[in-house]
């Protein structure tokens, strides 16, 4: 994708304004997160990573956003499905989600398409195993779809039975979120989060308008919009 924002670029743009280097960390990172030439590192991936990136760049400005796990926070007049048709819910659902179309992102009507890399095609799958061993129930069993066997493909999952104990619930989610019919209640609990971002009634909007950015561990300063 970077490959091709930069031929796009080029057109208006002079030469060297807008460079795009490719490898991986060791070979092309880290130099650049050293370099005295280097104005500000801005970098979006994992807390290890970003920790050795900022006491390799601490003579420059730096901004991360990292990883993160956050709460979704349900109050009580909100309107929620019973518990005793959990079981008939989660069957639609996962009917609803069998259909979800697979395919080529370029095909009409695509859904869904693959993954971004086979290194984390097989961290998926390790997840969803993982999430078995430990001892939740798999509703959409997560696989390569059969008829697009030569891609990094996965359809969709469902996973119940959850507990706290569980790497599923541990590990990264990608925002807090408060759920209540009370705005004044929401806008008091929201900004009581530390969290860099708090959704109110929905889940991962975002706007090129607004900044964008972490709290803690998860990163800190901030992309898109002025702040």
């Amino acid at each position: 994708t970077c490959l091709e924002l930069a031929d796009v670029c080029k057109v208006g743009l002079p030469p060297g304004v807008l460079s795009i280097l490719t490898g991986l960390g060791p070979e092309a990172g880290a130099p650049l997160a050293s370099h005295p030439h280097v104005d500000k590192i801005v970098f979006t991936g994992s807390t290890a990573t970003g920790s050795k990136i900022m006491t390799a760049a601490a003579q420059m400005p730096v901004s991360l956003e990292l990883g993160g796990k956050s709460p979704i926070v349900v109050f009580e007049d909100v309107d929620l499905d019973k518990e005793d048709i959990a079981k008939e819910f989660l069957q639609k659902l996962a009917s609803w989600t069998k259909n979800i179309k697979i395919s080529d992102p370029l095909e009409a009507g695509c859904r869904l398409g693959p993954v971004v890399s086979e290194g984390q095609y097989e961290k998926i799958m390790k997840f969803i195993s993982t999430a078995k061993s430990e001892g939740a129930t798999v509703l959409c069993d997560g696989q390569r779809p059969q008829h697009l066997s030569k891609g990094l493909f996965i359809e969709p999952t469902i996973i119940t039975d959850v507990d706290t104990s569980m790497q599923i619930w541990r590990e990264e989610g990608l925002g807090a979120a408060v759920i209540s019919k009370d705005l004044e209640r929401c806008e008091r609990v929201a900004k009581a989060f530390q969290a860099g971002i708090v959704w109110v009634n929905c889940s991962q909007p975002c706007f090129s308008q607004a900044p964008w950015g972490s709290n803690k561990r998860s990163g800190f300063g901030r992309e898109l919009g002025e702040w």
